[in-house]
């Protein structure tokens, strides 16, 4: 049968459904019942309990916290089971300061009287008893909340509801079987709504990067250029969608091709939207027409001020292709050099031994534009260092600029090229890794 509310409560000491609360000289009836918990007893030591949202009820004893505070002694709480027969054990408080020191990680599920003290018997009881449940809310953003009131306050139980709790109750219909089932669905629900919750952040989020990804990733500019253009863009297996590395391609009025690509130390949305940055800034002082240092100067200045952090940097490859395609500036900042290749000739690295530091590592650093001759046909492939740096069997040995070079030359005597080369260059490497590979990977290829 309901066992009365005492003034004084405890916080049950073990699991497994028992409570063992000292007895107090207010009330003998204490030591009677081990279902009551007073707020100033200590729990004795007891197994570590998962966090409220984790745990599962058909594994975990659930624990319902009651917010009451009734003069009258009208409100009791009756003995409950769990979907596993055990009992459901209680703790109460008198106010949301003890309901904070109460409300610990095993709490599943809390009961809120929309009538304590404050609620005033006017027009504004339910505005009043509302804030506490928002207030409740704030305090327990992760458990269940049951809001409990009077059958004729039907129309403040709906509007609770509308406010967050997971269900109300009337207090005239409170019984062992109601109550049980009400915090278990409310548990239930709670859980529901938080995975649901998580399930469209993470859409708000994969939106969000393919937003990043699209701007990351552009279109290249190249109407009116003979060149062919392929790109491929694979992020590691530690993120879902993106990473710092970034590419792009244009065509300035003077029949120049420029061509770039960088790699933002770091991974996630911050460097990805960092290298959205580089990239725009660089699209912009190209077809302004800078070139070579002078650009690459700008472009460290853009990212010296945009960077959240001094430890930030950048790697970046530009390349500038005469209009007659023969010939080409190369200008590496810390970046790998690209690899060339043409009929008759195999594939090879482009010179390096003039390449400057990346940008935002040091001030005022050069960054010197090389000649190259390109030839009358050719194939250009820019990549970042995730090509190269993916593992080779179960060893540490990584591929490398040489791995890479004779991967190519040997794609190419296949008789591959364009989009079907990147393709199978970047499927190989990542069978040679066993698996994904942990960098993004971002390759461009240029053909004449």
């Amino acid at each position: 049968m309901p066992v009365p509310v005492p003034r004084q409560r405890a916080i049950p000491a073990v699991e497994g459904g028992q409570a063992h609360a000292a007895p107090t000289t207010a009330t003998t009836q204490a030591a009677e019942l081990p279902r009551q918990k007073t707020a100033h007893d200590t729990p004795a030591p007891g197994p570590a309990v998962p966090t409220p949202t984790s745990a599962s009820p058909a594994t975990t004893t659930l624990t319902l916290l009651v917010i009451e505070d009734d003069p009258a002694g009208s409100l009791s709480i009756p003995e409950m089971p769990d979907a596993a027969g055990r009992p459901i054990r209680v703790r109460t408080a008198r106010n949301l300061t003890e309901a904070e020191r109460l409300l610990t990680h095993d709490v599943n599920c809390v009961l809120l009287d929309l009538a304590l003290p404050g609620a005033k018997a006017d027009a504004d009881a339910d505005t009043d008893a509302l804030e506490t449940l928002r207030r409740v809310l704030r305090l327990a953003p992760r458990h269940a909340v049951l809001a409990l009131t009077t059958s004729g306050d039907a129309e403040r139980a709906a509007e609770a509801v509308r406010v967050g709790a997971q269900d109300y109750l009337f207090r005239d219909e409170l019984d062992a079987r109601l109550l049980g089932r009400a915090v278990r669905y409310a548990v239930e629900r709670k859980r529901a709504d938080i995975a649901q919750r998580k399930l469209t952040e993470s859409r708000m989020r994969a939106q969000e990067n393919a937003r990043l990804e699209r701007g990351l990733l552009p279109t290249p500019l190249l109407e009116g250029s003979p060149l062919r253009f392929a790109a491929r863009y694979r992020p590691g297996r530690s993120r879902a969608l993106l990473g710092g590395d970034f590419y792009d391609t244009v065509r300035t009025s003077d029949g120049t091709v420029h061509a770039m690509i960088g790699d933002v130390c770091g991974h996630g949305p911050d460097e990805a939207a960092l290298g959205v940055e580089l990239r725009i800034a660089w699209r912009a002082l190209t077809f302004a027409g800078l070139c070579g240092d002078e650009l690459l100067s700008t472009l460290q200045q853009v990212l010296e001020h945009e960077r959240e952090s001094d430890e930030i940097f950048a790697t970046l490859c530009t390349v500038d292709i005469s209009p007659d395609g023969r010939r080409a500036g190369l200008c590496l900042a810390g970046h790998p050099s690209p690899l060339i290749a043409s009929p008759g000739r195999p594939a090879s690295l482009l010179p390096y031994e003039n390449s400057g530091p990346a940008l935002g590592l040091l001030p005022k650093a050069r960054w010197p534009r090389m000649q190259v001759e390109l030839g009358a046909s050719w194939s250009l492939m820019l990549y970042t260092d995730g090509l190269i740096e993916g593992r080779i069997g179960e060893g540490n040995q990584r591929l490398g600029q040489e791995g890479m070079v004779e991967l190519i030359r040997r794609r190419r005597a296949d008789g591959l090229g364009g989009e079907e080369l990147l393709e199978a260059a970047m499927n190989e490497v990542r069978d040679l890794n066993g698996g994904d590979l942990t960098d993004d990977v971002a390759v461009l290829l240029l053909d004449r």
